[in-house]
C-alpha cells in the first residue's frame, strides 16, 4: 500500500513544480494540461482560459511521489504539513533555505532532542512544510 500527497493549487500548480524542482530537486514523471484530456470536460468544471493549467502532474522528490493539480476549488492549505527528511545538516540547510525563499518560517530550523534539526515553514504557495534531518 502507497500513500500519497495530492496536492490542488489556485492556478499556480506550473510554477510550484517549477519551484519544488529548483529547491528540492523534484522531477517531473508525468504532467497533462486540461487541453488535453481525451474527453470533453464537464461544463464549469474549470474556468475559462484554463486549457494550459495543470490537469494532473505526479513529481518524484527523493523516493517519494507528490501529485498536484490546478483546481479552482483549491481554498489553501490547512491541517497537514509535508515533512521532508534531510540526509545530514547542509542539506537540511539547503532545502529549508530554498523552501522558505518567498514564504514564512513559523520555526526556525535548528537542534531539537530527536533530531540534529528541524524546522517549519510555509512556502510561497502556502504549503507548510517540516524539514527534519533523518538519523
Amino acid at each position: 500500500m502507497t500513500v500519497q500527497s495530492y496536492l490542488f493549487f489556485d492556478g499556480r500548480c506550473e510554477e510550484a513544480v517549477g519551484f519544488y524542482c529548483d529547491a528540492l530537486g523534484a522531477q517531473v514523471q508525468h504532467l497533462a494540461r486540461y487541453r488535453e484530456s481525451p474527453e470533453p470536460l464537464p461544463p464549469g468544471m474549470v474556468p475559462d482560459g484554463w486549457g494550459d493549467k495543470v490537469m494532473h502532474v505526479s513529481l518524484t522528490i527523493g523516493d517519494s511521489v507528490v501529485m498536484a493539480c490546478d483546481s479552482s476549488e483549491a481554498r489553501g492549505f490547512s491541517g497537514f504539513s509535508m515533512s521532508i527528511g534531510a540526509q545530514d545538516e547542509d542539506e537540511a540547510d539547503r532545502m529549508f533555505a530554498a523552501l522558505a525563499d518567498g514564504g514564512k518560517v513559523t520555526m526556525p530550523l535548528a537542534r531539537t532532542f530527536w533530531s540534529a534539526k528541524f524546522g517549519m515553514l510555509t512556502d510561497r504557495f502556502g504549503v507548510p512544510w517540516m524539514v527534519n534531518v533523518d538519523h
